[in-house]
């Protein structure tokens, strides 16, 4: 028997334990699926974080994986306790919805539809056509699985897409850069900014003084990333100033976003509530399955976490 605990609140168990227990009964090996499995039974981890979640790793000395249910893994990858492979969620439904809310704002902004939107006064202006996709280039910073997947959609629909990481990358229909030299020219080069980096040491405050002055005037900024990887006091200058036209901010250091933020009342930000990528239970139920199996068979497992990397 496998034995799978699921470490989690109240609120993510009622959403993910029927699809988790549907996907884990396709596997060919019997499973036991809980949340009160004894420590030194536990076979699998599957992490939800919130209330009730583990923090001590260490009694659990049988498992073999954690497996994250979401793609962020900030809260726990450095735990010193949690010496086993960390798996974070790749798929599940974080790809399509990443790249549908990219895409919808970019277009947003490219088009210039808020204007259209919101000033029905009567007045018939017809030089305000927005410039062909192929005018417009777009910068993203990070390339991971949902950088790359955004990136490929931007670069079909005509857009330039440039692409920054760490370290250096080859991807079809996306200029990469990376290393401080190239960060300055992605930055320098965008007409439409788009964080997706993971937040660690090295990335937090990537977007701060120094690095909005570089943007192009009039830019706009799409954050469906984390929030700690803009400096928000820097960010709330350049939109007074009117250098940024605009920011549409999905990810903020506190969530929910408290209701006297500044970002709540400032014309030129759009604040979504942390919806661009939300894991879909069935689709991610599938990818924690599958990682089971291959624990299981000996084969490796996807999407390990670079503990020294962050991500």
């Amino acid at each position: 028997m496998t034995n799978v605990l699921f470490s989690g609140g109240d609120t993510a168990w009622a959403e993910y334990e029927a699809p988790l227990r549907a996907a884990l009964s396709e596997l060919p090996f019997a499973v036991a699926f809980s949340r009160d499995h004894a420590p030194g039974d536990v076979d699998y981890i599957v992490f939800g974080g919130g209330e009730r979640a583990i923090s001590d790793f260490a009694p659990y000395t049988r498992a073999k994986a954690v497996l994250r249910l979401w793609a962020g893994v900030e809260d726990i990858v450095d735990n010193e306790t949690l010496t086993i492979p960390l798996a974070r969620m790749v798929g599940g439904g974080l790809d399509r919805g990443m790249v549908e809310w990219v895409t919808g704002h970019t277009l947003r902004h490219h088009l210039g539809m808020d204007a259209h939107i919101h000033g029905q006064d009567g007045i018939w202006r017809s030089d305000t056509c927005p410039p062909l996709a192929r005018k417009r280039p777009v910068t993203i910073l990070g390339l991971g699985a949902l950088g790359q997947a955004c990136g490929a959609a931007l670069s079909h629909l005509g857009f330039p897409v440039t692409g920054w990481s760490r370290s250096a990358k080859d991807i079809d229909g996306i200029r990469c850069l990376h290393g401080d030299d190239g960060l300055r020219d992605a930055l320098s080069s965008a007409s439409i900014l788009v964080l997706l980096l993971p937040l660690t040491e090295q990335t937090e405050n990537t977007l701060d003084t120094e690095a909005l002055a570089l943007l192009p005037d009039g830019a706009f900024l799409l954050n469906p990333g984390r929030g700690g990887l803009i400096d928000d006091d820097a960010l709330l200058a350049a939109l007074d100033a009117g250098r940024i036209a605009h920011a549409t901010l999905d990810t903020f250091r506190t969530e929910p976003l408290p209701a006297d933020h500044p970002y709540w009342a400032n014309p030129r930000v759009t604040v979504t509530p942390h919806i661009a990528s939300t894991t879909r239970p069935d689709l991610a139920a599938d990818v924690v399955a599958e990682n089971i199996r291959r624990g299981e068979t000996g084969e490796p497992f996807l999407h390990l976490v670079d503990r020294n990397a962050g991500y």
